[in-house]
Parts: C-alpha cells; structure tokens; sequence
C-alpha cells in the first residue's frame, strides 16, 4: 500500500514545504502530496488560499508578486517552495501527487512543469495531478494525454464511478469519511488506483488495507510506515 505524506510529514514539520517533504521520505513514505497555486511565471507550494494560517504573510496568495511570497516565513525558517524545488529533491522512484488549487493559464502552466521534469529527471509516470476543479483537469489531460489524473471527490458520487471515466482517470481520491469497501472494489475492478485522504489513525489504516485500497495520504508517514510494514508497494 502506499504511503503519500499529506502536505509532507505535516504532522512533524510545516505543512508544504521541503523540511515537510524530506522527512516524509525519511520516514520511508512511498511519496508526498502537495498544493500548488500559479504565480506569475512560478508554481509555488501552499495549501490556503491566504496566507495567514501557515506563514506570516497577509492577504490571498494571488494577491501577492512572487517576491513577496519568497520572503515569507513558512515556518521554523522555510520558505513556500517552488514546485520545481521538490522535482529536485524526491528520489526517482517516489510518487509525487500535485493537486491544482489555483490556475490562471493551463498552457504556462504544463510548460512549466515540463521544465521542471526536463532539469530534474524526475520521471514524469510518477507524477499524479488532481485537483477538485475538474474543468482544468480535463484541459490539462487534453494538452497531456499521457499524464496520470487523480479523481478528487469529497462526497459521494452520484454518477458512481462516471466522473473518474470522464476525466480518463488513472486513480481515484476519495475522503475517509465517505469511502466504503463495495465502491473500493467497483472502483478497482473498472482498474483505477483507489487512494484515501486524510488517515493518521492505525485502526483506519488496517481497516482501509483490509479493503484492497491502494494507498492513503497521511500527516504522520512514520505511524503508518510502522502500521502497514512490511513495506508493500504494489
């Protein structure tokens, strides 16, 4: 099963940034999951539409030049990241899940994560993009075909497994509160991947691995790298 550090090992260090994202795979995560906004010509890392709650900013994100937004105190001394610095810091073989919570420009945008990829040589097959505004992911699949789309959903769906079908989905990305064992096996058998946020308690985590999902985003990688083990990648 895999083990994504939500927003890094946010549990133990500040939420997106790259202290969160390093020690997630220092406690033997399977990857990370984090939050991108695009600004100006960049796409920096941060959760929140304003900045108050994770750095000692004021205001929206957008409402910001991206000087502005480097000069922040991220917490403990970090600083919000450039998607670009995580593609140069996660080892190969990790799986990095980008969710879109801001888009001004699709194309800009792709061209920035090609670069990024292209400088890096993270492989671009690891990479899982998702986003709760299904409009961009559709436009991005588009320009992309290649690319692996994570269905986001926090509720039910009410076309069951449709809107995984429509966006061309290779996994789905449901809330532990509403997912279930019959629309995990529906939605294994139709042959996506199923993952599941937000699971930092060990009876979810054995209760989720009982029902063939394949993996969780989690705030503590360390708790669930120790109630999964041994380690199991499939």
């Amino acid at each position: 099963m895999w083990i994504l550090g939500h927003r890094g090992a946010s549990a133990a260090a500040p939420e997106n940034t790259l202290a969160a994202f390093s020690l997630a795979m220092t406690q033997q995560a399977t990857g990370i999951e984090l939050d991108v906004y695009q600004v100006e010509d960049e796409i920096v890392i941060i959760h929140d539409r304003w900045l108050n709650r994770t750095t000692n900013g004021k205001g929206m994100v957008t409402s910001h030049p991206l000087s502005y937004l480097r000069s922040l105190d991220a917490g403990n001394g970090e600083v919000i990241p450039y998607l670009a610095e995580v593609f140069e810091i996660l080892p190969a073989e990790a799986v990095l899940n980008v969710e879109i919570k801001h888009l001004s420009n699709v194309d800009s945008w792709l061209e920035k994560i090609h670069q990024g990829l292209t400088q890096s040589g993270f492989p671009a097959e690891n990479l899982i993009i998702s986003s709760f505004n299904h409009r961009w992911i559709r436009q991005i699949k588009a320009a992309w075909p290649q690319v692996h789309i994570g269905a986001l959903t926090a509720t039910y769906p009410e076309n069951g497994l449709g809107f995984a079908h429509d966006l061309d989905a290779f996994s789905l990305h449901m809330a532990l509160d509403v997912v279930d064992e019959f629309y995990v096996r529906e939605a294994r058998q139709a042959g996506l991947k199923v993952l599941v946020y937000t699971v930092d308690y060990p009876e979810d985590m054995l209760m989720l691995k009982t029902w063939g999902v394949d993996g969780i985003f989690t705030n503590v990688p360390d708790l669930a790298r120790q109630v999964l083990s041994p380690r199991e990648e499939s």
